[in-house]
């Protein structure tokens, strides 16, 4: 009987295991792990077959050096930025994501940002916990029918926010290289990033982390924005310049922010962002709904099963590396 496979999984935020070991079942052996740094998970992961991985990183070229065995990298999510996937592709591991699950939620969660800080929900309740029943501090505030929501990347999560904020009178713009007119079927007419960033109400940030897109929300960016304007991020903290961020608000060139992600993740206390009335942070919670959870927790350990199984996966993100990886697919 050949000796079964062994699977590493670095981290989880769910209370059970069940699916995971359901799913391996009768084909490895999984080692659950609950660790932040590569140097936590490594003495249990050098002989790994596979890698299941939530938060925990940076998973470097040094550290695939590492995983002599490793056939597969499954991320449970949709952002790979803690992968060095050229490394990975060099080294012939497989790297995986899960790039449907949370869409909805996350658009959920921006237009929630978008409301609350368009109606100044969170100030308002701020304002009567201390015990004031007063509308004039929280003024001037507009409809969102004509106004204009500017979305920085245009894909899954982008178009579903697009379409929502549609449904409310809003007018849409997009800003995204990789996407031309008329290959999308949702509202949005596609301009510059700088013609955008000078037309829109409020801008809502989407892109994946890459060293193209990091920090790209700078001073430049802030200097082109309306300064009624209101930044909204629920993609990847790095995508904005915190600094540049905190001296954009100072300088009054924007009028807030609504921030689910942030850089660095948590916020120290005190910063400069804490405590303003015109911020808004959340605890990076937009991808989270019971529904999400069961789509999040299956999608990595299947993935994992195919490439053990010797079936190539469906969510490769590293596509250049099939005929030429460990697994030999």
């Amino acid at each position: 009987m050949a000796a079964k496979a062994k699977v590493v999984l670095t981290d989880y935020v769910w209370e059970s295991l069940d699916v995971e070991k359901k799913t391996l079942e009768g084909l490895a052996e999984l080692v659950a792990l609950q660790t932040k740094k590569p140097e936590e998970f490594l003495s249990q992961a050098e002989d790994c077959d596979a890698l299941l991985n939530t938060y925990a990183g940076p998973i470097t070229a040094e550290v695939m050096a590492r995983m002599p065995k490793c056939r597969i990298i499954a991320r449970y999510g949709i952002g790979v930025d803690t992968i060095d996937l050229d490394a990975a592709t060099r080294t012939g591991i497989i790297v995986t994501n899960n790039p449907t699950y949370c869409i909805e939620e996350v658009a959920e969660h921006t237009m929630a940002l978008l409301l609350a800080s368009a109606r100044k929900i969170a100030f308002y309740d701020r304002l009567v916990r201390a015990g004031r029943w007063e509308v004039p501090p929280g003024k001037p505030m507009f409809r969102l029918a004509g106004s204009s929501l500017g979305l920085v990347g245009f894909g899954n999560i982008a178009r579903q926010v697009a379409a929502r904020t549609a449904a409310f009178g809003m007018r849409v713009f997009f800003s995204d290289p990789f996407i031309q007119a008329g290959q999308y079927n949702a509202p949005g007419k596609k301009m510059e990033l700088s013609e955008m960033l000078g037309e829109s109400d409020f801008v809502s940030v989407h892109p994946p982390l890459t060293p193209q897109t990091r920090k790209m929300i700078n001073d430049e960016a802030f200097s082109q924005m309306k300064p009624t304007a209101v930044l909204i991020n629920c993609s990847r903290g790095p995508i904005v310049d915190t600094d540049a961020l905190v001296r954009a608000l100072d300088a009054k060139k924007i009028a807030g922010c609504a921030l689910d992600t942030t850089d660095p993740e948590p916020l120290p206390n005190p910063h400069p962002l804490r405590g303003r009335e015109n911020v808004i942070i959340n605890p990076h919670a937009a991808w989270y709904s019971e529904q999400a959870m069961v789509g999040l927790q299956a999608g990595a350990p299947n993935e994992v099963r195919r490439v053990l199984s010797g079936e190539w996966p469906i969510n490769v993100v590293n596509k250049d590396v099939k005929g030429k990886n460990r697994a030999g697919l």
